[in-house]
């Protein structure tokens, strides 16, 4: 069983689709920085931390979610947090 946290949400109100910055905890062993808060084409999603290859300059996920029941805890989570900020 997972415990997330979101430890610590930054919003913004830019006007653009990054909404916001989060910070999670995984059962008080693992931090994860920079999942993002996107509002895109069918509304409000979370998405992993990213960076760009420097070969083909292409964006890849840093961190991975192994199921889709820990994606949906942590999109939940992130969400809950980002509306209520």
């Amino acid at each position: 069983m997972l415990t997330i946290q979101v430890k610590r949400i930054h919003r913004l109100d830019n006007g653009r689709a990054l909404k916001a910055f989060a910070d999670i905890a995984v059962n008080d062993a693992l931090l994860v920085k920079g999942v993002r808060v996107m509002d895109g084409k069918k509304g409000i999603f979370v998405t992993m931390p990213r960076e760009q290859s420097t070969k083909d300059k292409k964006w890849y996920d840093t961190v991975r979610c192994l199921s889709k029941e820990v994606r949906e805890e942590i999109s939940g989570k992130v969400l809950e947090a980002y509306k209520q900020v």
